[in-house]
């Protein structure tokens, strides 16, 4: 994968998926840029017994990042790290065209439902399908 400039890495459970990203921007001298994306909450938040209920739902993200982070500093690979708040793949994509990424690393989860794949509702599939560049897809 000669030529490339810019990695979009998107996170999600799977850190091996980081590992990939990290290893081959070592190889191609590439900058690395890491987005984790935690969806939107649309429920009451009211109902729920929790009082920081907001910081409940953050803290995943967070940790993530916390994660990244000291991979990076353990590997010496300078990466940027983005946190977003939305619809998984529009903001993976967003991400992409902002930071004009020449390719896109995902994990692929076995543990969708069939269901689920066959209607098209998996985060890989809609940003295969949108993508404006090539997307790099690490089994998990």
């Amino acid at each position: 994968m000669k030529g490339l400039k810019k990695v979009l890495v998107a996170v999600n459970g799977n850190m091996g998926v980081l590992d990939e990203g990290i290893r081959l921007a070592k190889d191609e001298k590439t900058w690395v840029t890491v987005v984790k994306v935690i969806p939107e909450y649309d429920g009451d938040l009211e109902l729920v017994g929790i009082r920081n209920i907001r910081d409940v739902l953050d803290s995943g993200g967070d940790n993530a990042v916390s994660e990244i982070k000291s991979l990076a500093e353990s590997e010496r690979a300078l990466i940027k790290t983005r946190l977003e708040r939305g619809e998984i793949h529009e903001k993976i994509l967003d991400v992409a065209r902002e930071e004009r990424c020449d390719l896109i690393v995902m994990g692929a989860s076995t543990r969708k439902g069939l269901i689920n794949r066959l209607l098209g509702g998996n985060t890989l599939e809609k940003v295969l399908r949108y993508a404006t560049c090539p997307v790099l897809v690490v089994g998990a």
